[in-house]
C-alpha cells in the first residue's frame, strides 16, 4: 500500500488523521485472529446454554447483562492497545510435536494456559474487584475458545500456522486463517444461527465432554492440531473438498468450548 501526499496538500490535522487510519489499516490486515469474531461468539452462546441459573445470575451482574458473546471478542479488540501487549502471548502457547506442555520452556510472559489460570484464580477471588473480575471474565470466555482452535497449540516455527502458507479458493493466505475464520465465513451463518445447528448431544456426552482439566483439553487438542498439519501441505490451494473434511471438526470444536467453557463458569459461580 502506497500514499502519496504532500504538505501543500494537507493540513496538520488532516494528516494526523490520515496517519491513525493508516496505521489501523495495517493492523487490520497483518493481525492474527481468533476463531474470529463468529467462531467465538458461537462458543460463548454454546456456553450460555449450560450455565446454571446461579451462574447466569453472577455473570450477568458483572457484565451488566452484556451477553457472553458480546464479551467473548474483548480479548481481540484490545489487541491494538499498548497497555494490554502483556496479553499477547495469553492466546496460544506453541509445543513441539515431539514434547508435552509440561516439557516445553514456558514464556516467561504466561501462555494460554496460565493466562486461563490466572482469570480463574481472579474470578474466584473473593477480594478482587469488580473491575478486574469483570476484565478476566471476558479474558477467560475469549482464551476457552483459542484453546479449542488447533493452531492455537501449533509450532513456534510457522507461529502456529500464521506462516504456514496456503490458498483458500485460489486467494492466499495462511493455515491458521483458515481456521480461525474462513471455514467459519464459507459456511455463511451467523453465531447464532451456527450454534443452533451444532449436532445435538446426550446428557451423558456433555459430562464426557467436561471431563478432565484445562491441561488434559491441551493434551487431547494437541492430537487434533498434529492431524491439521499433516493434512495440509505448503502451498495447496484449499476448498470444498477441505470444508467437506474438517468443518464438522471445526463445529465440534467450536461446541466442545463452549460446553467446556460452561463448566468452567458454573464451577467459578456456584
Amino acid at each position: 500500500m502506497a500514499i502519496h501526499f504532500t504538505l501543500k496538500n494537507i493540513n496538520m490535522k488532516k494528516l494526523h488523521i490520515l496517519l491513525i487510519c493508516f496505521a489501523i489499516s495495517q493492523y487490520t490486515f497483518s493481525a492474527s485472529e481468533d476463531w474470529g469474531q463468529t467462531g467465538h461468539r458461537v462458543t460463548a452462546e454454546v456456553a450460555t446454554k449450560y450455565l446454571t441459573n446461579k451462574a447466569k445470575k453472577e455473570i450477568n451482574k458483572l457484565l451488566n447483562s452484556m451477553p457472553l458473546a458480546v464479551a467473548s471478542t474483548f480479548a481481540d479488540e484490545i489487541k491494538s492497545d499498548p497497555r494490554y501487549k502483556k496479553y499477547t502471548t495469553w492466546h496460544y502457547v506453541n509445543i513441539p510435536f515431539d514434547k508435552t506442555y509440561e516439557e516445553i520452556k514456558k514464556n516467561k510472559n504466561g501462555d494460554i494456559l496460565t493466562g486461563i489460570e490466572k482469570c480463574m484464580s481472579i474470578l474466584k477471588n473473593k477480594n478482587a474487584s469488580n473491575e478486574d473480575k469483570i476484565f478476566y471474565l471476558k479474558m477467560l470466555v475469549h482464551f476457552i475458545g483459542d484453546l479449542h482452535q488447533p493452531m492455537h497449540l501449533g509450532l513456534e516455527e510457522d507461529k502456529g500456522g500464521n506462516d504456514f502458507q496456503v490458498r483458500w479458493f485460489n486467494e492466499g493466505t495462511n493455515l491458521h486463517r483458515v481456521w480461525d475464520s474462513q471455514m467459519i465465513e464459507s459456511y455463511a451463518m451467523t453465531y447464532t444461527e451456527l450454534s443452533n445447528a451444532l449436532p445435538k448431544i446426550s446428557k451423558n456426552e456433555i459430562q464426557s465432554l467436561q471431563e478432565g482439566s484445562v491441561l488434559d483439553w491441551v493434551k487431547e487438542n494437541r492430537i487434533l492440531t498434529k492431524k491439521v498439519y499433516a493434512s495440509t501441505e505448503n502451498g495447496e490451494n484449499l476448498g470444498y473438498r477441505y470444508m467437506y473434511d474438517h468443518f464438522n471438526t471445526v463445529k465440534l470444536q467450536l461446541q466442545k468450548g463452549g460446553i467446556r467453557l460452561a463448566k468452567i463458569l458454573n464451577e467459578i459461580f456456584a
